[in-house]
């Protein structure tokens, strides 16, 4: 059984052979950093001071980190009660 943590969002990175990061998302590939990209993380991640900070960082990179339409998607009638 994985111990969880307060702001554990289900991503975890690995470093492939030919040094492209593979992001992954609850086991799944969520994204793949080549090049400068990957360099760049790698130096992100080691920078980070704990794990949800690490875990802000691969959603952001992912893509998957607020899209703008929080504001807009509180109002919709299918959201208001």
């Amino acid at each position: 059984m994985n111990a969880s943590f307060e702001g554990d969002l289900g991503f975890t990175h690995r470093k492939r052979k030919n040094g492209d990061i593979e992001v992954l998302h609850h086991g799944r590939v969520a994204t793949t950093l080549r090049g400068t990209d990957s360099i760049d993380f790698v130096d992100e991640v080691e920078q980070c001071i704990d794990a949800a900070e690490a875990q802000q960082l691969m959603a952001r990179v992912t893509g998957n980190y607020k899209h703008g339409n929080e504001r807009t998607a509180s109002s919709h009638p299918r959201n208001r009660r």
